[in-house]
């Protein structure tokens, strides 16, 4: 856990920071991408607190320095640790529940409300994680048929679905008016535009995150896999 969280820190010191559509203040930390691997390697809750900790030691040194900006979205890593952890350790169906969960409370935030007229919002922004909830079902049932080529398949939709709840959970802090009033200082309808003005910018970051973690995870996962690790005999792809 030490050297995991270690890492996410030194990856948050040598990686670019792509900034948000429209808001230069938050800015998307690629090297979140390695939380997923967190889930995967030492489980759901070792996994999650592992990225809690990287992320809060990431944003309380420099160069980001505690900034507000950033508070909000501390959770985003390590619930990308749990949901993968989750899928991969054959407990898919809390890490489903969990997933629709964030999707659904986004629909109860001031950017969606009254439904009638503010419906698009919501579409606008969870179509592609209701994808990603909805591809937790073929990794649960066909994990075995997914692990062709190294896994390669198989480790590639666990990762793009831990970096969609990493960034549902961005987007339903983002829709709190603490967070986009309080610290941002923008308006409710500046918020709705800026959550429809990019509907596929988002998606097309998180499978680029998946990729580059599937061509870590693929490795690394194969050499942990003769270990004595205890985890190694529970997951979906065990024998």
């Amino acid at each position: 856990m030490a050297v995991f969280a270690a890492l996410y820190y030194i990856l948050s010191l040598i990686t670019p920071y792509v900034p948000a559509v429209g808001i230069p203040e938050i800015k998307i930390s690629l090297e979140a991408l390695i939380a997923s691997l967190f889930g995967l390697i030492l489980g759901p809750y070792l996994g999650a607190l592992t990225a809690f900790i990287g992320a809060t030691v990431s944003w309380t040194l420099p160069p980001v320095g505690m900034s507000p900006y950033s508070m909000p979205f501390l959770l985003s890593p390590p619930l990308n640790a749990l949901v993968s952890g989750l899928i991969f350790y054959k407990k898919w169906k809390t890490g489903f529940l969990v997933f629709g969960l964030l999707i659904i409370a986004f629909f109860f935030t001031p950017p969606t409300l009254p439904f009638q007229e503010n419906l698009y919002v919501g579409i606008a922004v969870v179509w592609d994680k209701i994808i990603a909830l909805l591809l937790i079902l073929p990794c649960a049932k066909f994990a075995k048929q997914l692990s062709v080529l190294e896994t390669t398949p198989l480790f590639f939709l666990l990762t793009f679905i831990g970096n969609q709840v990493d960034n549902m959970w961005g987007a339903l802090a983002f829709a709190t008016p603490v967070v986009y009033e309080g610290i941002f200082g923008l308006p409710l309808e500046t918020v709705r535009f800026l959550f429809v003005v990019s509907p596929f910018a988002y998606p097309a970051i998180r499978i680029i995150q998946a990729v580059i973690a599937t061509i870590i995870a693929v490795p690394l996962l194969k050499a942990l896999r003769n270990t004595h690790w205890l985890w190694q005999e529970k997951t979906i792809i065990s024998t």
